[in-house]
């Protein structure tokens, strides 16, 4: 599997292609199958890395590990 960074320059070309609207439409269709296979392949990792995150919070002058937790989705409390 390609890197993360390959991907997304990948993806950046492909629809950099789809916007000069200069390509036939069987290959633009071709074009945005690909791109949405590694879209869904990105969104993949991102979770997958999201899930490994952690903060560094300082706690009695020792930093202390706590896992993340997305903010999106999430109504804030006030």
């Amino acid at each position: 599997m390609a890197k993360f960074e390959e991907c997304l320059q990948r993806l950046e070309k492909i629809v950099h292609e789809l916007e000069q609207g200069e390509v036939p439409l069987e290959k633009s269709l071709t074009l945005f199958e690909e791109g949405m296979t590694i879209s869904n392949s990105c969104r993949k990792e991102l979770e997958e890395a999201e899930g490994k995150v952690e903060i560094l919070m300082k706690q009695n002058g020792k930093l202390q590990a706590e896992p993340f937790e997305p903010v999106i989705g999430k109504v804030a409390k006030h």
